[in-house]
């Protein structure tokens, strides 16, 4: 069987990580890199050996799926040129900077036959795996996702650039509508929102309260979610999963780890299983694990915090969705 032709679209700090993953699967060749840079097109031409390009345009009848790793103000544009020429797309998060961008390109996919993968990496993460296994009635979920300052990423405020992730985690376990949404949140450092907090209930009654900071002085990636007969704890940095059991009183006992083995979960690649779930799921005519639709399902919700957010602070967002929810 022929390999599977690839390429990477921005050669940043992930987009490096995208190359060299990529690189690694006997079931692809990378036939090129698009880099708009000059400077950084001359470095990754020499590092990689292989072709680069200005212009995303170059390559689009010489590949059969790409990795758009660039800021999100350009993300629509180089997926909907990709989707159009029936060329796979796996877009890092958020998908899209609006919800109607985003439905285009779901509309685009559908129409090309292409897979539209969303680059939700958290979603591949074991301890997210081993949860979704647990999570049958979540009545509570309380997520925290906190980071010192770095200049990358604030092409966005917090809620789209670190936020998000955990409400596209709460949207996947949730089984139930969307129905009230309330948030607050300030700057910091980079006069958007560099702090928010948000609270999401839904239809069947359960209710999540999400906390996002860049302005952290320590890092955390935690979860904790609430059941009638039990209660989950998330470390997503150290790949752990606790579990407590409730009893009839409702009364919860002592942690007690989850029967797997810590140090070959800590070893796990999400990036690599992310690419390799992308890879598989276009050489097999699968449905890729986050889709479209999941992506701007999040964004929907990301961007309605944020609305409220600048709303409450007075200030007006460049880009936000064009169709508030409840």
């Amino acid at each position: 069987m022929n390999r599977l032709r690839a390429a990477v679209i921005g050669i940043g700090y992930l987009g490096n990580f995208h190359v060299q993953k990529y690189l690694s699967l006997p079931d692809v060749e990378v036939v090129g890199l698009v880099e708009t840079d000059p400077g950084r097109r001359a470095d990754i031409a020499e590092k990689y050996d292989l072709p680069t390009y200005a212009d995303h345009r170059e390559i689009v009848d010489l590949v059969d799926l790409v990795s758009i790793v660039v800021p999100p103000d350009r993300h629509f544009e180089l997926a909907r040129d990709f989707l159009m020429a029936g060329v796979h797309v796996l877009v890092e998060k958020p998908v899209t900077e609006t919800v109607a961008q985003a439905e285009e390109l779901i509309a685009l996919a559908s129409a090309h036959a292409c897979l539209f993968q969303v680059g939700h990496l958290e979603r591949f993460n074991p301890a997210v795996i081993a949860l979704r296994e647990r999570v049958t009635n979540p009545q509570f979920i309380g997520a925290q996702r906190f980071a010192p300052y770095k200049a990358r990423g604030t092409e966005v405020d917090v809620v789209l650039d670190l936020m998000i992730h955990d409400i596209d985690i709460v949207l996947s376990l949730v089984g139930s509508e969307l129905i009230s949404i309330s948030s607050s949140g300030q700057s910091v450092v980079t006069g958007d929102i560099d702090m928010a907090n948000a609270r999401l209930e839904f239809d069947d009654g359960c209710i999540a309260e999400l906390a996002a900071s860049r302005a952290s002085q320590d890092q955390v990636r935690a979860m904790t979610i609430r059941q009638p007969d039990s209660y989950i704890s998330v470390d997503y940095m150290n790949h752990m999963l606790l579990i407590g059991e409730i009893d009839e009183q409702g009364h919860a006992d002592e942690h007690k780890e989850v029967s797997f083995e810590t140090h070959k979960l800590s070893g796990t690649d999400v990036l690599m299983d992310e690419i390799r779930s992308f890879v598989g799921a276009v050489s097999e005519g699968l449905r890729p694990e986050v889709t479209g639709e999941d992506g701007k399902r999040a964004l929907e919700v990301a961007v309605e915090i944020s609305r409220r957010i600048n709303e409450k602070n007075g200030a007006k967002p460049a880009r936000l969705s064009d169709r508030p929810l409840a």
